[in-house]
């Protein structure tokens, strides 16, 4: 099908132009270019027309966990929020750390979803000669789990480690915290309230040091064996002075921050708890603002959402028994221009740090630009329609954003040059395709 989408504000490599932009075929055709006569117009009355995110960490929770959520419902969720893309973590049961679980993800995600899919192969301490057999063309990346409570996941075997950042044929992605430190922490805390532990010493257990102390090593890992990096949800300032700031064309080694780290600190506790309870922890205001200024100076290359849904029952847990992890993927850009309002980021910003970045990172061919001949996955955002606090379309039925005024809504998503959601409707179809690396 043909769009031609007029008096769009075109967000695209740190411009704006206004215009109107065509596609055709499923393809970007060229901004301000003739249209068929069949073309469908779509008017933009003035909206920042961007080319959809490309979330680089999510959790969808299936196989294995689909009363929390499934490929389908949480894609569908994605696109309702502007993202086009998603690659998806490998803590799933069974995990995906065999050729087997990884061929299994493709096969559920092009039946079932409506955004193009990545996953990460995932590591253990004893899959080593997996990861160096990955098919590169099905994986997106090496997930490792520096230290998290992800079960038989944990690599802390140095050997191991060392292997892995010697021999991965792809980026390596890493959960960066220091499970002693923060088994310490969590003792002292028992130590201090009992089994009533407040949500708020969560950053306190989950610290800045058991951050640091994780990250880096995996930068000091990298740097020895010349590895391909990215730290992912890096959370304090402390860990930002590991990174170098300018453009990720320069580096091997990357970071990224998550939109609730960005929108929220330690003072945001004592109203939300559970809510807001993920791994790393959110940390304080002025490890937050430091985040800001490291988007803003190239030391935070990739912005991701770390979507990680679990039910409203496993959420009212006491401290202690409750999952960490929290739903954003609907949400994710209308926080974004929460931030672009206050003007902590341009909208320049924000196309960089979720699209063009991601897809030049992973090596993701023809998406993230709104370049001709491109797949035509884009997002349309008006910044003065608000986000509605209803309905939810993860699967999970709550979003900790539904009492706050988000002031800039997704309009409209189009995922490989049809349109999959517009203003609370989705249209029929799943959509998504199988995304494509262009390795080195």
């Amino acid at each position: 099908m043909a769009y031609r989408i007029v008096n769009a504000r075109i967000v695209n490599e740190g411009t704006i132009t206004e215009g109107d932009l065509v596609v055709d075929g499923g393809r970007i055709v060229g901004v301000n270019t003739p249209s068929p006569d069949s073309a469908t117009v779509v008017e933009a009355n003035g909206a920042y027309l961007l080319p959809g995110m490309i979330d680089d960490q999510v959790h969808f929770r299936e196989p294995g966990f689909e009363h929390k959520a499934t490929i389908e419902t949480e894609s569908r969720a994605a696109v309702a929020g502007g993202i086009t893309s998603y690659m998806e973590m490998p803590n799933t049961k069974p995990q995906t750390v065999t050729a087997e679980a990884l061929a299994d993800k493709h096969a559920r995600a092009a039946a079932r979803s409506m955004a193009n899919y990545g996953f990460y192969f995932g590591a253990t301490n004893d899959n080593l000669e997996a990861i160096k057999a990955v098919d590169q063309r099905l994986a997106c990346g090496v997930k490792v789990f520096m230290g998290s409570s992800t079960g038989d996941m944990l690599v802390d075997d140095e050997r191991t480690l060392d292997g892995i950042f010697a021999g991965s044929p792809l980026v390596i992605a890493t959960h960066c915290e220091h499970t002693p430190t923060i088994i310490a922490n969590e003792a002292a805390a028992r130590a201090r309230y009992g089994d009533d532990i407040p949500f708020t010493e969560h950053p306190r257990i989950r610290s800045e040091e058991a951050c640091y102390r994780s990250s880096s090593l995996a930068v000091e890992l990298a740097t020895r064996h010349g590895a391909r990096l990215h730290v992912l949800h890096i959370t304090t300032a402390r860990e930002l002075a590991l990174f170098q700031p300018g453009d990720l064309a320069d580096k091997r080694i990357t970071a990224e921050a998550c939109v609730h780290h960005l929108f929220f600190n330690d003072g945001s506790y004592a109203a939300k708890g559970a809510a807001i309870l993920c791994n790393p922890a959110i940390k304080s205001a002025a490890d937050q603002r430091a985040l800001w200024a490291a988007v803003n100076d190239g030391r935070i290359d990739v912005i991701a959402t770390d979507h990680a849904p679990h039910t409203i029952a496993e959420k009212a847990r006491p401290y202690g028994e409750t999952p960490a992890g929290l739903p954003l993927v609907q949400h994710a850009m209308p926080t974004l221009f929460e931030h672009v309002r206050a003007g902590r980021f341009t909208v320049e910003t924000v196309a960089e740090k979720t699209a063009h970045a991601p897809a030049r990172l992973f090596g993701v061919t023809e998406r993230g630009f709104i370049r001709e001949g491109y797949w035509a996955d884009l997002a349309l955002v008006d910044p003065t329609m608000p986000t509605p606090p209803d309905p939810i379309y993860s699967k999970c039925n709550w979003s900790p954003f539904t009492d706050i005024a988000l002031r800039s809504r997704v309009r409209m998503t189009w995922v490989n040059g049809e349109l999959r959601y517009q203003d609370g409707a989705f249209f029929p179809g799943t959509g998504g395709r199988a995304l494509e690396f262009a390795r080195p």
